[in-house]
């Protein structure tokens, strides 16, 4: 199931009524002019497409967006060999990320994708295991990134690939993953990293089914000519979704089993034939663009009401209707 969300905060208005005639006017302890000042979200965009053998129940990668703060978006990946247990290898991805989403206002949490998935992970009670990855943008333009295993981000700059995650793995095809076993990875295990951002920068992020049927250059090519992120997202995934099922394309995945020395037997390389195609699996895919909007800054405003509000007013938080969360379930 698709699921996808674009961010837009609009600075509030301000509407000052008329005084009554005849009557004197009274001197406003505020000043009527507020500063201004630019700050960082995210317009995000999703799309998620189940392993063909796991349409019919959405497959075992999960993911959130939200539109707090600057933006946040989190994928999970569930780890297929539990289904040989008989256990539902989506239960303990979509849980997480519920998870997530539930503890992202958490002050304890602070606006960390570490702790965010600390909190997320010694909450979730199903059998399992995922890898994850996790990111938050800062107003400042600042995108912190916590991550466990082989779910990717990069981020596109003026058609260049400017940064990206590294997987991490036991041994090939044996990612970290947060798990519901002792023995499994956890919070302190995640690769926790900082990137500054600009505006007009593309962030994209996926589990491994998009990143190994998938490379850079197509994946910019595809960002360049879509109008939008959701847009970017569903040709970033159904291409990916197309290569996953080519039996004849030489994927990032076969260049990356033959670099560690898997191939075909040394009969079939004789006659010429390698370890070539596609790999079938989940693909899920976040698009995210960063913007800058103009937020009018209250900071101060309130400090002639003495012990009203020592903290002062919230700067522009967006209202109910500006926050759209969304669970793929």
């Amino acid at each position: 199931m698709a699921a996808s969300t674009a961010s837009r905060l609009s600075p509030p208005r301000l509407h000052v009524s008329s005084p009554p005639p005849h009557l004197p006017l009274r001197r406003s302890r505020l000043s009527p002019l507020r500063a201004a000042k630019l700050e960082a979200v995210l317009s995000i965009g999703t799309h998620l497409i189940p392993h063909p053998r796991k349409a019919e129940t959405g497959g075992e990668d999960a993911f959130f967006v939200s539109t707090d703060a600057g933006g946040v978006f989190a994928i999970a990946d569930g780890v297929s060999g539990w289904a040989e247990k008989d256990v539902n290898p989506a239960l303990f991805s979509r849980e997480l990320m519920a998870h997530s989403s539930t503890f992202l206002k958490d002050e304890e949490v602070n606006h960390d994708p570490q702790l965010l998935l600390m909190k997320a992970h010694a909450a979730t009670t199903s059998i399992g295991s995922a890898t994850v990855i996790i990111a938050m943008l800062e107003k400042t333009g600042i995108l912190k990134i916590a991550s466990v295993g082989d779910c990717g981000l990069k981020v596109i700059r003026k058609g260049q690939v400017m940064f990206s995650t590294c997987p991490q793995e036991h041994y090939f095809d044996c990612p970290y993953q947060i798990s519901s076993e002792a023995i499994g990875q956890t919070y302190m295990d995640a690769l926790v990293c900082t990137v500054n951002l600009m505006e007009g920068d593309m962030i994209v992020s996926g589990s491994d089914g998009f990143f190994d049927n998938i490379f850079d250059q197509e994946i910019i090519s595809v960002i360049s000519e879509s109008p939008g992120v959701d847009e970017a997202a569903k040709a970033l995934a159904e291409l990916a979704r197309k290569h996953s099922v080519d039996f004849y394309f030489d994927s990032p995945y076969s260049m990356e089993a033959r670099s560690r020395g898997l191939d075909v037997p040394s009969w079939k390389k004789v006659l010429g034939a390698k370890l070539i195609g596609g790999k079938m699996d989940d693909i899920t895919v976040i698009v995210a663009q960063v913007k800058e909007v103009m937020i009018q800054d209250d900071e101060g405003m309130d400090r002639e009401e003495g012990q009203g509000n020592e903290q002062g007013s919230a700067i522009a938080a967006p209202t109910t209707e500006q926050i759209e969360d969304s669970i793929a379930t």
